[in-house]
């Protein structure tokens, strides 16, 4: 019978598909050793794909379903072909099985035809056009020959089944040995195993991994000149983009014409991986720049003729690409990796990123300012400090907007607010030093470090309960990065924190002035510690209704002022502040409340007319009930 010649071509076929995943599993080898257990790694494939990996794709509910038929036709209709053809199960249930599994494919492959006949700009194109045709000779073919066994048709005219055989061998030569040896399907094999083999295993069934993970100053090369100096899992990370360009579509570098554009970085880091050219590069480029080839090799410096380090420092870390991202692929990591060794091996900080690090360096403050006066803010408040009383329950960690006059509004409301509810607190005063989140975001790893240390010295000194902090860079790095340094503290948000005292009923509030309001996530606070409820919370219980703006919540763009991108300051065609506040008209909102020094810089920064924009820690003051006004005018020095 015809179909008895498909078993053996189906095992040449597997045996060369397995060849070229250990050449790929070679590739990855290139880079440094991560050690992770193999057995549990591969255990936890199944469930992370299932679950972790389809709960992104989900979003976009239409691919999802075809996604699900097309990829989970294919991998069923290949394993039934295995136990079919291979193992011998040949008997009805298998056919009418593989009649199933192949129309599922069948119908995914249609819709993913579909898809492509006018794709968005997002989607890269080239091989990736070729492949729904793939999909669909494989797919029908398979359903023919399945149906015909079904039947019990054993006897058909040779043309037909030279031509049925030669469809489910053309389509399974595209699919699998795109998945190993390079193709667009290629993201298959090492999403797969990057799903195992992820760098940041705690992502994984609910969990939550976004602080930066530190490296050892005493390393021969500090960062990542050269594609090989990245982790294996990192490098096999890079190959499972599916080039869906999901991470493009909301970079707000590449939408304000910044030389970014996270899925051309990523198939860079493969070019790099694997040597050769960028020239079978089918996507959209970085903005500003020409789409000539570029060369590289697993041990050639990167930003020699690979890429140009504006594109690097374009990043504002806002994390939008990660949280998007369907084969949850580590941009940002990437990226400051890259940005260590250009800071610490060649001190190529640009900008006024090199003056804002020698500022850190010689007054543990990126401004330069005298540290001695860290704490004068709050002279007039008569503040306890943790020196002098040793214990307190909050330590109210004020952050480097302590030197600038706006945010000291916002701290000054906190303070009123924690002694309306009676909150027993306390400051570090001139014993706090920098967080080191801006000197770690470019690249300063050693002035970071130093600081992190100086800092949880400090802090264990003390006895307190909890922090808080409304600066949400500070939140993340003393929540999230302190750890590594011996630093483990209960760290609030203060609309977190505040949240918890309203709905106590330990702050009472005031109906607030009837307006429109709309509210602005933070990248630190939201994307990266999940705080979306809270300020809503806050903004709900002062009975202002928030019109949300169309990208609100974990898809929030950032106002631009992470990452260090207003002291690299790269040139693009637009301001990522102005597109945030152009979102915020949209709403037709009289106000934009913020809950983050720098976003409130930012935002405030926009020309007029524009909606005001203001802190929800000083909006909720105004909204203190009035039995409180005396407490609340001696706490804000009025």
């Amino acid at each position: 019978m015809w179909t008895s010649l498909i078993g053996p071509l189906l095992v040449i076929m597997i045996a060369l598909a397995i060849a070229g995943a250990v050449k790929r599993i070679r590739l990855w080898q290139q880079g440094k050793p991560a050690s992770l257990p193999i057995g549990k790694a591969l255990a936890a494939i199944p469930r992370r794909y299932l679950v972790d990996l389809h709960d992104v794709v989900a979003r976009d509910k239409a691919f999802a379903n075809t996604h699900v038929a097309t990829a989970g036709g294919f991998v069923a209709s290949g394993i039934l072909m295995v136990l079919v053809f291979i193992l011998g199960f040949d008997n009805i249930l298998t056919f009418a099985l593989m009649s199933a599994t192949f129309a599922a494919m069948a119908f995914g492959a249609v819709k993913v035809k579909k898809r492509r006949e006018n794709p968005p700009a997002n989607l890269s194109k080239g091989p990736w056009q070729r492949l729904p045709n793939s999909l669909l000779v494989f797919s029908f073919s398979g359903l023919m020959m399945s149906l015909l066994l079904l039947l019990g048709i054993g006897n058909v005219p040779i043309i037909v089944a030279a031509l049925l055989i030669v469809g489910i061998l053309l389509g399974l030569a595209e699919l699998l040995f795109g998945m190993t040896w390079g193709g667009p399907m290629k993201h298959a094999f090492a999403g797969a195993l990057h799903l195992g083999f992820h760098r940041r295993q705690e992502r994984f069934g609910g969990g939550r991994s976004t602080g930066l993970k530190p490296i050892n100053l005493d390393e021969q090369t500090l960062g990542v000149e050269k594609p090989s100096d990245f982790y294996w899992n990192q490098l096999l990370g890079f190959d499972a983009c599916v080039q869906c360009g999901r991470c493009e579509k909301v970079c707000p570098a590449f939408a304000a014409g910044q030389p970014l554009n996270p899925k051309k970085l990523i198939q860079d880091m493969v070019v790099g991986m694997a040597g050769g050219d960028t020239v079978n590069y089918a996507g959209s480029q970085y903005p500003g720049k020409s789409d000539e080839a570029r060369c590289g090799a697993p041990d050639k410096p990167l930003f020699e003729g690979l890429l140009d380090a504006e594109t690097v420092w374009s990043c504002t870390t806002c994390r939008a690409c990660v949280e998007e991202c369907p084969m949850m692929i580590e941009h940002v990591d990437a990226i400051v990796d890259m940005r260590r060794n250009l800071t610490l091996a060649k001190g190529e900080t640009v900008g006024k990123g090199a003056e804002v690090l020698e500022n850190l360096i010689a007054t543990d403050n990126p401004n330069g300012l005298s540290p001695n006066s860290r704490a004068n803010w709050s002279v007039d408040l008569k503040l306890n400090h943790l020196s002098e009383v040793g214990t307190t329950d909050v330590l109210l960690w004020a952050g480097d907007g302590a030197f600038d006059l706006a945010y000291q509004r916002t701290l000054r409301a906190v303070v009123a607010l924690l002694r309306n509810a009676n909150i027993e607190f306390a400051i570090l005063g001139n014993e706090e030093l920098d967080s080191g989140d801006l000197a770690r975001r470019l690249g300063d790893e050693a002035t970071f470090q130093r600081l992190a240390i100086a800092n949880v010295k400090t802090l264990n000194k003390y006895q307190f309960r909890s922090i808080v902090t409304p600066d949400p860079h500070a939140f993340h790095v003393l929540k999230n990065e302190y750890p590594d340094f011996g630093g483990s503290y209960d760290v609030f948000h203060h609309t977190e924190y505040l949240a918890k005292l309203v709905e106590q009923g330990d702050i009472k509030l005031n109906q607030a002035k009837a307006q429109s309001v709309t509210y602005h996530d933070p990248c630190y606070l939201g994307r990266y510690n999940g705080g979306y409820d809270a300020p809503r919370y806050l903004l709900s219980s002062m009975g202002l209704t928030v019109s949300e703006m169309e990208r609100s919540g974990y898809r929030s763009r950032c106002c631009g002022g992470g990452g260090g991108a207003p002291v690299t300051d790269i040139p693009g065609e637009h301001r990522i502040a102005d597109m945030r506040m152009d979102d915020a008209r949209e709403t037709g909102a009289e106000m934009v409340a913020v809950a983050c020094p720098q976003c409130a810089v930012m935002l405030e920064g926009v020309v007029m007319p524009r909606p005001e924009v203001k802190d929800i820690a000083v909006m909720l003051l105004d909204a203190v009930a009035e039995n409180a006004d005396a407490g609340k005018a001696k706490a804000v020095g009025e």
